[in-house]
């Protein structure tokens, strides 16, 4: 029973210290903060005065006339009562907000809360923490020197044939109605370290090469031999289509525009002129010959996916000049389109390619 009792009045002298060394420090933060309201007012005045000696010491010298002087000691006034309406007014704010809260109050802490890897959020009680929690610290890194970009690669435009011993106006494929289509991705990186005049370009495309036949006429596949044959029914449409993965390597030159902060080094090529030489390889992933003809009054579309003899392994030049991301762009295909072909044709494009 003893014990007990000792024990209860030891928690309660415990409790009433407690109580009344806080009711202390609550009372001296109050006094603490009015006593700053004097020393404030006191401070701006000091400052006001020596803003004013400095005015009338150039006056003296001549770099200011009495009027541009009295102009500047209104102005340092009038700044200086500000200062004093405000600080004053922090700081009865602070006092009111400890008198209605008891001097427990509660402050969100921002000192300690970011560290090398880890954010602390939380709320403190009288510079002890009430609850806070611990998130690990999202960073990117940010590379200084950046050498490798990427693109997406979109090209279109017209497609044909050179032919063995024909000009390109003799061509059995319609010029307007031959088109080529391409997208990739594309990576540059520039080849020397303090200069962006060279770059490296490297990827890889889809190419979908066409050939639309003049005068009625189909691919025909007779063993090894792939020729132009008269159709049967009068066609709306012929087209034989040519689908390619290849790799593109190019050698590409021009200007860019130097950007340098104490973080970054970056070249830009934006609103740049561009020219870049190289060629491509890589192999046939498909041939199919698309029909779109009448037959006894019914329209009919026949699609067949053959080899046509087409090449499997392609292989070319390219080239492209033009500014910023819209270029002019031809390709030239060194392998021909039909193995074992009497009279050799190659693949020729020409139109407009979108690095984006």
């Amino acid at each position: 029973m003893r014990t007990i009792t000792y024990y209860l009045a030891t928690l309660l002298l415990l409790f009433l210290s407690n109580h009344v060394f806080g009711q202390e420090v609550y009372e001296q933060r109050i006094e603490a903060l009015k006593a700053q309201k004097e020393k404030i007012t006191k401070q701006e005045k000091e400052a006001l005065k020596f803003e004013v000696k400095e005015i009338n010491k150039h006056m003296e010298q001549g770099d200011l006339t009495f009027e541009e002087a009295q102009l500047l000691k209104s102005e340092v006034a009038k700044k200086r009562a500000r200062n004093i309406e405000d600080r004053l007014a922090i700081v009865e704010n602070q006092i009111s907000l400890l008198k209605r809260n008891q001097g427990k109050m509660l402050v969100l802490t921002d000192s300690d809360t970011k560290t090398d890897d880890k954010v602390r959020f939380g709320i403190d009680i009288d510079g002890k923490p009430a609850f806070s929690f611990r998130s690990r610290k999202w960073k990117k890194e940010i590379k200084y020197d950046r050498r490798t970009y990427s693109d997406f690669v979109l090209a279109i435009g017209l497609n044909n044939a050179i032919i063995e011993g024909q000009s390109l106006s003799d061509s059995p494929y319609k010029i307007g109605g031959s088109r080529f289509f391409e997208m990739g991705w594309q990576w540059r990186t520039r080849v020397f370290a303090r200069t962006n005049w060279l770059r490296f370009h490297y990827g890889f495309s889809f190419q979908f090469n066409g050939l639309k036949p003049d005068d009625n006429q189909v691919f025909v596949q007779n063993g090894n031999q792939t020729s132009l044959e008269e159709f049967e029914f009068e066609l709306d449409k012929s087209k034989l289509r040519m689908d390619n993965l290849v790799f593109p390597i190019y050698f590409e030159f021009g200007p860019s525009r130097l950007r340098e902060t104490e973080k970054t080094i970056r070249y830009s090529i934006q609103n740049q002129f561009r020219m870049g030489i190289g060629g491509y390889g890589g192999f046939n992933l498909g041939t199919r010959q698309k029909l779109k003809y009448s037959r006894d009054g019914e329209q009919v579309k026949d699609k067949f996916k053959r080899d046509y003899n087409t090449s499997d392994l392609i292989y070319g030049l390219s080239a492209y000049v033009g500014f910023d991301g819209v270029l002019l762009y031809a390709k030239y295909d060194l392998n021909p389109i039909f193995r074992n072909a009497v009279i050799e044709q190659n693949n020729i494009s020409l139109g407009l390619r979108f690095d984006l």
